[in-house]
């Protein structure tokens, strides 16, 4: 048991440190914090006013083409790469 619960503490500290490597490709678009929505300029929609769960859904569903708006094509191409692990490590970094 003590194995199992210092592999998943490893595996979930190992993901976490990757987060911010990994958002450093939504930067551009999204600012430095999570801070922007390119396509409304609005607060309402930026990344990290969402939930971690919101985060996830959002990028899950860019990756298989059921969320969206006029952005779509472009976040799906850049969400393809992401893992599951990287999709839940990105939500634990900027969602609330």
């Amino acid at each position: 048991m003590k194995k199992i619960v210092l592999t998943t503490l490893a595996v979930a500290t190992f993901a976490l440190a990757d987060a911010p490597a990994t958002y450093n490709t939504c930067k551009a678009c999204h600012g430095a914090k999570g801070e922007i929505n390119t396509t409304t300029q609005s607060k309402s929609h930026v990344p990290a006013n969402l939930t971690k769960a919101d985060v996830e859904k959002a990028l899950h569903g860019y990756k298989d083409g059921t969320y969206g708006g006029p952005m779509k094509a472009i976040m799906k191409g850049q969400v393809m790469k992401l893992s599951d692990a990287d999709i839940k490590a990105l939500a634990e970094y900027i969602g609330k």
